[in-house]
């Protein structure tokens, strides 16, 4: 088993490597995920096969590069369909999006907004309730062939997208909004991708307030599908990180609290643990 990962190292903060038993290597003539989603898939697989034994010392981070776009995909599981119309008071925008030809799509993170495996997730101070959306990204290069997928933990502001559905990017995008990683399974070690089961729990103080689980057999949309949406009138000269949407959404009575750890668990891909804070209204100002 392998991976694609992004580290940080002395001198670069985006160094794209190959993972393999925790080790990183050195993939010859990729400095960053972007050089290897410039790439057909043919070319990619062969390039990392024959990665060199050079040794790179580094930090993990988010699987992105300096000008990597992260998308998102919403209402793709019957689950997240009726939870939004719970949560709405406009409910049926989500039941016309979930049974359209064409899916929700919408822009969510740039490198700079994404954060990875054991960093920190904001809930806006301003949202009386928030959850987590445990979701499968996946890795698309610039031909809009599929080269991986990852995990992605597209945090919610609930009360605020379900007040209007014109609230979205404010309720998903903000600092501290959107988590990546661990790394990128390339898509060729993946069997049977479009069956992997995805696990999510949310942990309090040492206990579990919440867990629930899914399969990508229940995704309402191919991945195909998808992409070719994204694609639409889109030029993505570096490629793109779409992530697909989730079927894992908590009850109304749950919520994220500052200290909570969200954890998510996809069959052949890995985990991503994230802890949870308060995101101030005056971020802004507090950021140098």
């Amino acid at each position: 088993m392998s991976h694609l990962a992004v580290v940080k190292t002395s001198t670069e903060r985006y160094r794209l490597v190959k993972e393999i038993n925790g080790k990183y290597f050195e993939i010859p003539g990729l400095k960053t995920l972007s050089d290897a989603l410039k790439l057909n898939l043919t070319d990619l697989k062969k390039i990392y096969e024959t990665a060199s034994t050079n040794e790179i010392n580094g930090e993990l981070v988010a699987p992105v590069a300096p000008d990597s776009e992260v998308w998102g995909a919403g209402v793709t599981y019957q689950r997240s369909r009726d939870a939004r119309k719970e949560e709405s008071g406009i409910p049926d925008v989500y039941q016309l999006v979930y049974e359209a030809d064409r899916p929700e799509l919408f822009f969510k993170a740039t490198a700079r907004r994404t954060v990875g495996h054991g960093a920190e997730v904001g809930i806006r101070e301003d949202a009386l309730t928030s959850v987590p959306e445990p979701e499968v990204a996946i890795v698309i290069n610039r031909f809009a062939e599929l080269i991986g997928m990852s995990i992605c933990n597209d945090m919610t502001s609930r009360n605020i997208e379900g007040e209007n559905p014109l609230y979205l990017s404010q309720a998903k995008i903000y600092f501290g909004s959107n988590s990546l990683g661990p790394m990128i399974r390339p898509i060729w070690e993946i069997f049977d991708h479009n069956k992997l089961d995805i696990h999510a729990k949310i942990e309090r103080s040492g206990s579990i307030v919440w867990q629930a689980a899914t399969s990508l057999k229940s995704l309402n949309r191919s991945f195909e599908d998808l992409i070719g949406y994204l694609f639409r009138c889109q030029h993505f000269p570096v490629g793109v990180l779409l992530s697909t949407g989730t079927g894992i959404v908590p009850p109304l009575d749950i919520s994220l609290a500052s200290g909570d750890v969200v954890t998510i668990t996809v069959d052949q891909i890995g985990t991503l643990v994230n802890k949870v804070v308060t995101t101030p209204l005056d971020i802004n100002d507090r950021i140098k």
